[in-house]
């Protein structure tokens, strides 16, 4: 007999949980999976707070456990940046290549006019040395 109850009457049958498969990609169309789903979400939602209240009145989390938190946020945001000071490094890393692959073609195209000129200096030193056999000039 129930405490405000008159009569002994049988509590009603819950409805029958009915457990279908489903496939990799299938959606779930039943109102408790629905239920449960948006529950988890909340409760995931509620969590990420640190302040008390949450969905089933949750108290204050310990501090050892925001301090653990904010460690884990701090060295995502730190690998964050190191992912994009690497990127930026090997950047850097490419273009200094391609200024150094530049100035090699400069030095060597450089190197082949000065030993052309090298060459017909020679070629005019040649011709110029038996001038001024007739007469030395003081």
């Amino acid at each position: 007999m129930g405490f405000l109850s008159k009569k002994d009457d049988p509590p009603p049958p819950a409805p029958p949980v009915v457990h279908e498969k489903h496939g990799l990609f299938s959606h779930r169309n039943s109102a408790s999976t629905t239920a449960s789903t948006a529950a988890a979400s909340t409760r995931t939602t509620s969590s990420s707070t640190a302040s008390g209240g949450g969905l089933f009145g949750r108290r204050a989390e310990d501090s050892s456990i925001t301090a653990a938190r904010q460690r884990v946020i701090d060295a995502e945001t730190a690998e964050s940046n190191a992912d994009r000071a690497l990127v930026a490094a090997r950047a850097a890393v490419k273009e200094a290549r391609e200024q150094v692959r530049v100035i090699e073609r400069e030095a060597a195209e450089e190197a082949r006019l000065a030993r052309i000129k090298q060459e017909q200096a020679a070629d005019i030193s040649k011709r110029a040395a038996p001038l001024g056999r007739h007469g030395l000039i003081k």
